[in-house]
């Protein structure tokens, strides 16, 4: 006898709630047919369902995310990075503790030994006919960030070597939830052939119909569920093996919503917004914003930074100000409407001439427009980058660009060449090549949990003073 057995995912939902009850209505819909057809069925998650960027999550701390995932009726998931490294040691200790389903994530290690209930390794799902399905889940190891939260990330391949053998005795078919991206699961399915599938994320890579590499098969949907994604695998009893893999995505992006969905998240909207409408501070004058000119409160904000780190020196750039604010009380819900992102302060360390080249690629007008997608930033542009703690003299050529004739501190010593500086940013610029000398610096300190905005709530506060 041979048996179909039906997975379906989603991935980087990214916390993008107006498409999710089209999502969930889909998903309802595959699974009523699964179960009226008596079909095998399973729904996992990949993780970066939630993302703070969202007032929903960002007043539940993800708890949000997690009563939405019950709604619907998952049966597992792993973590991505932004339910990982985004939330403070205790919420994401708790961010599960009211979840129907299981959470299963390999490398994920409590520094003090202390793990929560909700966090297993590997599940075994079984089917009726008595099918055992071995999952194993891995996610990004940013350890550099997790180290400050309390956690600690073992390394994806290390973890699968310490528990495929195990999970491979007591299961019929091994998938892995990977929030690692596709460059590393193509790397994972050359080196473990005891994995049939990899259901991936983290790079929203799109698959439509799967990709083999060596015995495994890869599939992904994307980014922000506008896709789910489907995984059919043929299980011969007789043979007592896998014989058939199969994966394809749906486009769900103008699917019906459904109605229960769209009620739920109406009353996770309303507790949101009671939650976001603290007032947090009053402001005696208003201000605006502008991404490409210096203005105040960003540098204000920048100097704040430079300051709350200790750091020599310090550089923001404009775009992450995504709006101003009018004279009067301001509550957190509108510090998190106009600076959304989930970007944290670092400390780099930059030789003089690193510094002087990293303010020099800022200033110039194609990386001001840099429409950036990712890294944590959740804008529009990169925007202008203002400065703390040093002056920045330049000059506009004959072809309008700007360029830099003289960089010094603000206290008029010159900046050494060979000389090591701190240098505090957003930690955005650490990752790719935005800024390549901040990217590649071997000494990065990160300051967790602490938010950019709970710095400018802070700048805000001391521009203010509160009677």
């Amino acid at each position: 006898m041979k048996e179909k057995i039906y997975f379906y995912y989603t991935n980087d939902l990214h916390s993008n709630f107006n498409q999710w009850p089209r999502t969930a209505g889909y998903l309802k819909d595959m699974k009523s047919s699964r179960q009226t057809r008596g079909d095998a069925h399973f729904l996992v998650d990949i993780g970066d369902h939630m993302d703070r960027v969202h007032p929903i999550s960002e007043a539940s701390m993800g708890k949000a995310n997690v009563e939405l995932l019950n709604e619907v009726g998952y049966d597992a998931v792993t973590l991505g990075n932004n339910e990982g490294i985004t939330l403070s040691h205790d919420d994401l200790y708790h961010l599960y503790d009211e979840a129907d389903f299981q959470v299963v994530c390999a490398n994920l290690k409590h520094k003090e030994e202390h793990p929560p209930d909700w966090l297993h390794d590997t599940q075994v799902l079984r089917t009726e006919s008595g099918v055992r399905i071995g999952l194993i889940g891995l996610t990004a190891p940013f350890n550099a960030f997790y180290q400050l939260l309390g956690w600690h990330l073992t390394s994806p391949f290390e973890e699968l070597e310490k528990q495929l053998d195990s999970l491979k005795q007591k299961t019929d078919i091994i998938i892995l939830l990977s929030h690692l991206g596709l460059s590393e699961d193509e790397a994972i399915a050359r080196k473990f052939p005891d994995i049939d599938v990899i259901i991936g994320g983290h790079t929203h890579h799109l698959l439509r119909t799967g990709e083999y590499v060596n015995n495994s098969l890869l599939t992904a949907a994307g980014k922000h569920c506008m896709y789910v994604g489907e995984v059919i695998l043929t299980y011969d009893h007789d043979k007592r093996e896998l014989t058939h893999k199969e994966a394809y995505t749906t486009d769900v992006s103008s699917y019906s919503e459904n109605e229960d969905t769209s009620i739920l998240l109406d009353e996770l909207a309303a507790k949101a917004g009671n939650v976001l409408e603290e007032e947090v501070v009053y402001l005696e004058e208003g201000f605006e914003t502008d991404w490409f000119h210096d203005v105040p409160m960003m540098q204000d904000l920048t100097e704040t930074v430079r300051k709350w780190t200790d750091a020599d020196a310090s550089l923001l750039n404009a775009g992450l100000l995504l709006d101003g604010l009018p004279k009067g009380m301001v509550t957190y819900g509108d510090i998190h409407r106009i600076c959304p992102h989930p970007i944290n302060p670092v400390v780099v360390h930059l030789r003089g001439d690193e510094l002087i080249e990293v303010i020099r690629a800022s200033l110039q007008k194609d990386f001001m427009e840099i429409q950036l997608k990712g890294f944590g930033f959740r804008g529009k542009v990169i925007g202008r980058m203002l400065f703390s703690g040093l002056s920045i003299s330049t000059t506009i050529r004959a072809n309008g660009r700007e360029a830099v004739t003289g960089v010094m501190f603000q206290d008029g010593s010159a900046v050494e060449k060979e000389k090591t500086y701190r240098i505090a940013t957003a930690d955005t610029f650490t990752f790719g090549r935005l800024l390549p000398e901040i990217a590649k610096s071997e000494m990065k300190q990160y300051f967790l949990p602490e938010f950019l905005r709970d710095l400018l709530l802070d700048t805000l506060k001391n521009k203010t003073p509160q009677a």
